[in-house]
């Protein structure tokens, strides 16, 4: 099933049936009938749609947003925010696409060849909850412009906002056979898999769901890419800066009221900056986000997308403090899915929240010796999805980067995402980019062509 709850209040606003099997057969039909012409388009026709489409979320913003604070609690803020990088994201590849799929000539020992770049079917597409549309875009408009047909599973709680992506694309151009929305359960996923017209699958979730998806894909011989969870570290080297330093984690912990997988979730101080790092990072959390109505533009901190997930993340806090961790402020759960934003310190390798993910408004903060110790931290994590380096010296910047076991390193600023800028991580992170010029060559056939 799924539903539309609002987690502000909790009341539920509408149920979908899920997609019978036939449906879900139909729709596979569709989009592999869809790839055998959409493939022929010529890739300006395709890119000249994808540009369309970036004009109508841009159009749509205020809509799209007010929808995603209904079905997940995102602030409207943070919604509209969401938009103007999905904007970005359908322009780049509209704009970059054609180069980027040319073509490439290649000198060969006693002759030349060409690496022509071309799509191999259709695809499926599992995406989560908690960037709904900036989720889908990643994945989608790369692969509209490669040539590429779209089977598009969303998350449960996020009909609408599936719904209303379709309709935005189809509008723009993207036929009804290309693109196709499945309200598909997690049961029927295996057998579309199974499918011999469905020739890869990219999902972002958690670990378990990125665990059984790509199980499936292998049995099958799909290719597969997975953004999985992410603990990434944030490094404090130093700074000039303490209260500005202080702000931009804060800031960086809490967006997405701290549901997302590159959010900085362990954050890693220098001994000489640490006890006043952590006295002013606390009072900034407590003072600064306070639970409130996500459709308020003034509300910081709003509520989780769900009850089930609010009661999880505060679970691991209990757990964190009864295994020794210090409570620095929050962790009370509120009504419906709102948790009150919470920092954590003390905490140790023995326990639960040093390694596993908490997908919530909770900071870890640890003490470092030395940046040889900030290093070893940041590694001891089974994820490898991003990290940051807070610091003055760019030979010291440059040289923790080059240690840090991690997909993606920034410099003074955490996590976001930026359309021509590969996104992606290692270990138990997922496989794979999204984004930038890695984006497009996933599902791409390059094949080479001896003249």
């Amino acid at each position: 099933m799924y539903t539309v709850t609002d987690p502000a209040t909790g009341q539920l606003i509408e149920e979908i049936d899920n997609a019978t099997d036939e449906e879900v057969r139909a729709a596979i039909e569709r989009v592999g009938r869809g790839y055998r012409t959409w493939r022929d388009r010529p890739v300006a026709e395709r890119s000249a749609i994808v540009a369309r489409a970036a004009d109508l979320f841009e159009e749509r913003a205020d809509e799209l947003a007010a929808i995603m604070t209904l079905e997940m609690g995102k602030r409207i803020n943070e919604g509209r925010g969401e938009v103007g990088i999905v904007v970005d994201i359908f322009r780049y590849y509209a704009e970059r696409g054609p180069d980027l799929i040319a073509d490439q000539p290649l000198a060969i020992r006693g002759g030349s060849a060409v690496i022509r770049k071309e799509p191999i079917g259709a695809l499926l597409g599992v995406m989560p909850w908690n960037f709904p549309c900036y989720q889908v875009a990643r994945f989608v408009a790369p692969n509209l412009v490669l040539g590429n047909t779209i089977l598009l599973k969303h998350a449960s709680i996020c009909p609408r906002s599936a719904l209303a992506i379709e309709k935005i694309l189809h509008e723009a151009g993207v036929p009804g056979d290309v693109y196709v929305n499945i309200f598909a359960s997690s049961r029927q996923v295996p057998s579309v898999l199974a499918d011999p017209r469905i020739q890869g699958v990219s999902l972002t979730g958690s670990e378990q769901a990125g665990i059984s998806v790509a199980a499936e894909a292998g049995r099958n011989l799909k290719r597969c890419v997975l953004e999985l969870g992410g603990a990434d570290p944030l490094l404090v080297l130093d700074t000039a800066d303490l209260d500005e330093t202080v702000q931009a984690v804060a800031t960086a912990r809490m967006r997405n009221c701290g549901q997302s997988c590159n959010a900085p979730k362990r954050i890693i101080v220098q001994s000489d900056l640490y006890a006043e790092f952590v006295d002013r990072f606390t009072k900034r959390v407590a003072d600064y986000y306070v639970p409130g109505d996500p459709s308020d533009p003034a509300v910081k901190l709003p509520p989780l997308a769900s009850v089930a997930a609010a009661d999880e993340v505060a679970a691991q806090v209990a757990r964190a403090v009864e295994q020794g961790a210090t409570l620095r402020t929050g962790g009370r759960r509120g009504e419906g899915a709102y948790l009150e934003a919470t920092v954590l310190t003390d905490v140790t390798p023995e326990m639960d929240a040093y390694r596993e993910e908490i997908f919530g408004p909770v900071a870890v903060l640890f003490r470092a010796e030395s940046d040889d110790h900030a290093i070893e931290i940041a590694n001891d994590s089974p994820f490898g999805l991003g990290a940051a380096v807070f610091g003055t010296d760019p030979v010291r910047l440059r040289r923790a980067a080059d240690r840090l076991e991690a997909g993606m390193v920034y410099f003074n600023k955490s996590g976001g995402s930026q359309a021509d800028l590969p996104f992606g991580g290692i270990k138990r992170s997922g496989m794979g980019r999204e984004l930038g010029p890695a984006g497009i060559e996933e599902f791409m056939n390059q094949k080479s062509i001896r003249l």
